[in-house]
């Protein structure tokens, strides 16, 4: 694939952006149904960037950090699989797969820069009690400038050396392994749903959890209604949720403002 150094410039730019809105900014920019599609803009094919990207999402949607241990990195891992299929041509749960090392790459990366940061610290604590916070500032964009020029350096290494590297590797991989690719990134997004619901469900949601079930099978069978079926499903997952959220508040203002306590002669 041909590339031009704006193109270059971009994906830096984004990579930067959303490694800093990881941990800085919070504003969920760094998910890869939303880096998937950007991506996918400045090489040219946006569609293709939003369904891998899309994809990559429903592989990492239970991923979270615990403590200091942080998971294989949405940012890396999503715009990887997006200049994967791009410019190798892989399929999307191909592509998902075959980036997961590099959302590694970016886990380290990610332990790296809290390891350096770690020693500064004490700095901060050194302005905080001289009351300055100036020097707390700057050590916040120390390492916001960090952490996104590693992941834009990382991102933008592997674009300039291993795109065209990854399109003649593409054409040289054997139908079943590629097969084998597409069958496990495939897997991962119903494992990154299995993690959610470990997280996530209790035994009084298992009903809805069913039912959800049972509407994606009946929608999916109608030929009609499948092109449409996950807007469907979503809906009527808002019907219910919406409807016990209203159950539920106006129990909580009855027990609130009730206030009828019976007499002790009707034994009530």
């Amino acid at each position: 694939m041909n590339f031009n150094i704006i193109q270059i410039i971009l994906i830096f730019l984004v990579t930067f952006v959303v490694a800093i809105d990881q941990f800085s900014f919070l504003e969920s920019l760094y998910q890869p149904i939303i880096t998937g599609p950007v991506i996918g803009a400045i090489l040219g094919d946006m569609q293709t960037g939003l369904v891998v990207g899309a994809t990559y999402q429903l592989m990492t949607i239970g991923n979270m950090p615990v403590g200091g241990a942080q998971p294989p990195n949405a940012i890396i891992g999503g715009i990887v699989a997006v200049i994967f299929a791009i410019t190798s041509g892989l399929s999307p749960n191909a592509a998902a797969a075959a980036a997961i090392p590099f959302a590694l790459l970016g886990q380290y990366g990610v332990t790296i820069i809290f390891t350096l940061m770690s020693p500064v610290m004490s700095k901060a604590d050194q302005y905080a009690k001289e009351a300055n916070p100036k020097g707390i500032e700057r050590i916040n964009y120390l390492s916001m400038a960090l952490l996104g020029t590693i992941f834009g350096i990382i991102v933008v290494l592997f674009f300039i050396a291993g795109s065209s590297f990854g399109a003649k590797l593409a054409e040289k991989i054997p139908e079943t392994l590629m097969h084998g690719l597409g069958v496990a990134g495939g897997m991962m997004k119903f494992v990154g749903f299995a993690v959610l619901l470990r997280l996530m469900v209790s035994k009084d949601l298992w009903g809805f959890f069913f039912v959800g079930f049972s509407l994606a099978v009946i929608v999916m069978a109608n030929d009609s209604l499948s092109g449409s079926a996950l807007l469907i499903i979503s809906l009527i997952g808002f019907a219910l949720a919406f409807w016990d959220y209203q159950i539920h508040l106006k129990l909580k203002s009855a027990s609130v403002s009730g206030g009828f306590e019976g007499g002790e002669e009707d034994g009530i």
